[in-house]
């Protein structure tokens, strides 16, 4: 009964989207009513919500892109048929072609280190060691704090060196994914040595990016409130939300998926021979080369791939000069040469074994990439569509006679610009000039305004099921992709509540030393009160 309706559902957005192609225009010139309007950011709208709603992923990114590639092109099936695989599909395999690398690379590593018997062994010392489901949880945690160059990198190391850990504490996926994936992006965002800050730095007035990213940090309530949202609910023990089933059956019955696919059942019997060193030093090297080869790219050594050498010997610079989709898997694929020839020479794991773990690999990573190349596919929809020229609009419009409250509705626009469309990059590309321009340099609110604009769209990104963050969360922790989206909601949609009202009051009181210790007392009271009215599961 369920598949029916979710069947009809679809079915009657099809015949809809169809039905209005009936009265598309014919060769006459006209004016396309969707762009640079509302209309611009239907199509994600219409994608989330069908993702919810159906629990199909891959069907619900296909109607949104379809309805984008209508609207680009004023309803016209042929010209959008046209826009969907050339400026759609295309465009988006060869835009993250080297994250695509990237993921395969890290695929085969962890297939390597899995045959080799590395998780394995990591999984027996850290019975011992870690010794409740509160150290397990922390020690993800930890990690994820530690990996802070790339959130790409965080999600898919942090999950493959802890899944066995927490599997063993009966550690719902969902609540596994959820650390990643809030470790993920809010750490990269605080992080001064990350892609992220190049990123923002890149978008920024020059020579002032990475100044005004560091101002920015202590008013980066969503990023720092998450850190204390995670320490708190692990420290209280309790969850709330469709977690709260997943966290209870994983506990009580030894279910740590609740419902979806068990999408990393192995056979493979793993080495005998395997040892902690076998998954430690695979990721120690994957850690050291990729950061050499982010640097790399970015000029360090006088080699800009870009074109330029101004960034020799500048670590800072280089960091902000490179290209992640290029670094990683220069990082990637030096990492996983080294590994197997260092698993091989340690024979425990064959030449053969090793080979064998190349498709693997490849196959276990195979839903990411195809959310991945969905997801990036409707982004350039959107962005044909022009949500970035309608945002910008509303929101020079909404500066003139709200500049206390400013802050706050940066935050707002961004988190509902960076979930619709999945990116945060692409958030604060568009929004930062926006900031720059409506706050002289020397106005306190300048920063505030600036991490307001940061912390929305980590946020929205954080939220949205369409974000390549969270969709490599869920990879890392093998989680399906929908429980790991409807479990985190919540749990996101509480810390941007809070970060909300912390923006309202800093428009009027720009303090960070007043300003952090309001929004921890916030958070901590908001989750007492939750943790009061809660009704345990029968």
């Amino acid at each position: 009964m369920k598949n029916t309706k979710k069947f009809f559902v679809l079915a009657g957005i099809m015949l809809l989207v169809l039905t209005m192609t009936c009265f598309a225009g014919g060769d006459a010139e006209e004016t396309n009513m969707f762009m640079n309007s509302f209309w611009a950011l239907v199509p994600p709208i219409i994608a989330i919500g069908l993702a919810l709603i159906t629990k199909e992923v891959y069907s619900s990114l296909f109607v949104g892109i379809l309805v984008g590639a209508l609207f680009s092109t004023g309803l016209k099936p042929v010209a959008a048929m046209d826009n969907m695989l050339n400026e759609g599909f295309i465009a988006a395999v060869s835009k993250t072609a080297g994250i695509f690398i990237f993921l395969v690379v890290l695929g085969v590593l962890v297939a390597l280190v899995n045959k080799a018997g590395g998780s394995a062994a990591f999984g027996k010392w850290a019975q011992t060691h870690i010794k409740s489901r509160i150290g397990a949880m922390f020690a993800t945690f930890v990690l994820g704090i530690l990996i802070f160059i790339d959130d790409y990198f965080n999600c898919l190391t942090v999950g493959s060196v802890m899944r066995p850990v927490t599997d063993s504490h009966k550690i719902s996926r969902a609540k596994l994914s959820y650390i990643i994936d809030a470790t993920a992006a809010p750490v990269c965002m605080i992080a001064p040595i990350s892609s992220w800050a190049a990123a923002v730095a890149s978008y920024a007035p020059e020579g002032e990016g990475i100044s005004l990213f560091i101002k920015a940090i202590p008013f980066n309530f969503y990023s720092l409130l998450t850190f204390v949202f995670i320490i708190a609910i692990v420290l209280m023990k309790f969850d709330f939300g469709p977690m709260k089933l997943h966290e209870f059956n994983a506990i009580n019955k030894g279910d740590l998926f609740t419902s979806g696919d068990i999408v990393d059942a192995d056979e493979d019997t793993p080495s005998s021979k395997g040892k902690v060193i076998d998954l430690i030093f695979p990721i120690a090297v994957l850690i050291i080369v990729s950061v050499i080869a982010l640097v790399y790219v970015g000029g360090f050594f006088g080699t800009d791939i870009g074109g330029g050498t101004d960034y020799k010997g500048d670590f800072i610079g280089s960091f902000s000069n490179t290209n992640a989709t290029v670094g990683l898997p220069w990082g990637g694929i030096i990492a996983l040469l080294v590994s197997m020839i260092y698993l091989v020479a340690r024979r425990v794991i064959s030449f053969k074994e090793a080979m064998e773990c190349v498709p693997k690999g490849f196959i276990a990573m195979v839903p990411a990439i195809l959310i991945l190349t969905f997801a990036t596919t409707l982004k350039n929809m959107t962005g044909l569509l022009g949500a970035d020229a309608y945002v910008a609009g509303l929101m020079e419009s909404s500066a003139a006679g709200l500049a206390k409250l400013l802050p706050a509705i940066i935050f707002v626009v961004a988190c509902v610009l960076a979930f619709a469309t999945g990116t945060s990059w692409g958030t604060f590309g568009i929004l930062i000039p926006i900031v720059t321009s409506i706050f002289p340099a020397s106005d306190p609110l300048m920063i505030v305004g600036m991490s307001a604009c940061l912390a929305g769209a980590v946020c929205g990104d954080h939220c949205s099921p369409i974000s390549d963050t969270t969709i490599m969360s869920s990879a890392g922790a093998q989680c399906n992709h929908l429980n790991h989206v409807s479990t985190q909601l919540p749990y996101s949609i509480t810390v941007a509540a809070i970060s909300f009202i912390c923006y309202i009051i800093a428009g009027f009181v720009p303090n960070a030393f007043i300003m952090l210790p309001v929004g921890i007392i916030l958070t901590l009271g908001t989750l007492f009160v939750i943790k009061k009215m809660r009704k345990p599961i029968q």
